[in-house]
């Protein structure tokens, strides 16, 4: 009988033996999500795992598709990240450093901006998203000069706050898409139209809390001025996590006049081609609290010109400028329309005067996704009128694709390209932003609109920036390089487009805060080689 009972446990030891051998390993996401759940310190009143999603999350579609901008990122054969943190508290952001680097997960930041190429939510390896959109809190200052901003507000969030906080007298310049995140805008650069009068928002930002690849909390003062240089323009995400950004506000008349004056082949007995060619002649001389987006499309056959303005003043006053600087478009005062700061956020978004509550520009997620692509440029002399002539003849050909033309010069021309990391300064009479959007899935069409963009695109080659061709940074384009690796040489293709020469500087900022590269993407700023 004995013997019997040894043999049957010798059966099931060896039986035991087999199964365990062959039992699957633990998820990546289960690992994942236990290692962050232990992490200390920890807020018992945001418990992480609260706010962690997974692929086996109900939710987890729901929350990756809501800060998803651009359709063509959003299909059933892209990568999904291993887990989604929806930060709620510091501590959610150094777990999920500390444990991507311990599980060799790339890291994606995301804080609500366009992100046209989708590098917020995407990679080929495996990764994690840590979404910023409920860390939005705004605090001000009680004399309404400055505001401790985070990265998840929106910029609706911060126009709308600003101006009910300061009876209207109070803005901010920024971007005039308002469900845009401050975090991801403000690190690229963030314009405007108030950027002729007041430059862009990093030049209005004085003071950043950020969390770095060991998990330190740092401002302005411990994280020194050349990492504080390299986040107002170089992309904040080459670098480390911004938790906050201190604005400066700026001052706004009570009363600011837009108008929008769209035409078709020509107005007034003046052809299109003349007027773009006056636009550029004054579009960045004319008064700084002027400023007027040139955008040009087809219809019918026809190139179709709008001139979409907004001046820091009175109608009188505006009117007075545009009759001495642009008496060819021959605005006239039934198109000047007077309203509040935080009311012309609403005309820029096309919506009529009356029609929606200011709140509107509170809305998060938009109400219908699109597909698209997006690529710009910079102009450095004008465009005669025989260049005109041969660009539109190439967007008639091309009619999926618009162009607008956002003048610099003001404040634009007077920071020099060195005081930030953004370097686009003096010398660029404007930059072009390309559009194309299309609303319907397939690869025919995709194939079709991603084909003319690039045509338009070289068509325009003679006309625009060379050597480098320069690029905007938040309008990321994956057509002028990338570098998973990081790797100096592959980084300073695209690097040099973005950056121009304060690309080197980046790269020895991001040599010494990050030397392992942890913080890296697409089209990050490299280490150098000897790291």
């Amino acid at each position: 009988m004995k013997s019997l009972t040894i043999h049957t446990l010798i059966i099931t030891i060896f039986f035991f033996t087999i199964s365990t051998s062959f039992a699957s390993p633990p998820r990546l996401e289960d690992v994942f999500s236990q290692c962050t759940t232990d992490f200390k310190p920890s807020n018992p009143n945001f418990p992480i795992q609260n706010f962690t999603y997974t692929q086996q999350d109900p939710s987890f579609l729901t929350i990756l598709n809501n800060y998803v901008r651009n359709l063509r990122y959003f299909n059933n054969t892209t990568r999904k990240p291993v887990a989604i943190v929806a930060a709620a508290d510091v501590t959610h952001i150094q777990a999920t450093i500390t444990c991507a680097k311990r599980l060799s997960l790339q890291l994606r930041i995301r804080s609500g901006g366009h992100d046209y190429d989708g590098m917020s939510y995407l990679s080929t390896v495996e990764f994690v998203v840590l979404d910023m959109f409920n860390l939005r809190s705004i605090e001000f200052d009680p004399k309404l000069d400055t505001a401790w901003v985070q990265s998840g507000a929106t910029l609706g969030e911060i126009y709308y706050g600003v101006a009910n906080k300061s009876n209207d007298l109070r803005g901010f310049p920024a971007g005039i898409c308002p469900g845009l995140g401050a975090g991801g805008h403000f690190s690229g650069g963030g314009y405007g139209n108030m950027m002729r009068k007041y430059g862009l928002s990093i030049d209005n930002i004085i003071d950043a809390k950020i969390v770095d690849a060991k998990g330190r909390v740092l401002d302005r003062s411990s994280m020194g001025e050349d990492l504080f240089w390299a986040l107002r323009g170089g992309g904040a995400a080459s670098f480390c996590v911004v938790l906050a950004w201190k604005i400066k506000l700026v001052p706004v008349p009570g009363k600011v006049t837009v108008f929008n004056v769209e035409t078709v082949g020509n107005r007034g007995g003046v052809n299109t081609t003349e007027l773009v060619l006056k636009w550029q002649e004054i579009a960045d001389k004319t008064d700084d609290n002027l400023f007027i987006r040139l955008t040009l499309s087809t219809s019918n056959k026809t190139v179709k010109a709008s001139f979409m303005g907004m001046f820091l003043g009175d109608s009188a006053k505006l009117l007075e400028i545009m009759n001495t600087d642009f008496p060819e478009l021959g605005l006239n005062k039934s198109e000047c329309l007077e309203m509040k700061w935080i009311e012309s956020v609403l005309f820029w978004l096309s919506i009529p005067p009356g029609t929606a509550p200011t709140s509107v520009i509170l809305n998060r997620i938009p109400q219908k996704q699109i597909y698209l692509k997006r690529k710009s440029d910079y102009v450095q002399k004008p465009i005669s009128r025989t260049g005109l002539d041969a660009i539109f003849k190439v967007l008639l050909e091309n009619e999926n694709v618009t162009m607008a033309w956002n003048p610099y010069g003001g404040r634009m021309s007077e920071i020099p390209s060195t005081e930030t990391a953004f370097p686009h300064r003096a010398g660029n009479m404007f930059k072009i932003q390309y559009a194309a959007n299309w609303f319907v899935q397939g690869e025919a069409v995709a194939n079709e609109c991603l084909s003319q963009t690039e045509r338009v695109f070289e068509a325009m080659s003679p006309y625009v920036s060379e050597n480098p061709r320069e690029a905007f940074l938040n309008y990321r384009d994956v057509d002028i390089g990338t570098s998973l690796n990081s790797t100096y040489e592959e980084g300073k293709v695209y690097g040099v487009k973005y950056f121009k020469n304060n690309f080197e500087r980046l790269v020895k900022v991001k040599s010494r805060v990050d030397p392992d590269n942890f913080f890296r993407y697409e089209q990050s700023i490299p280490v150098l080689s000897s790291h």
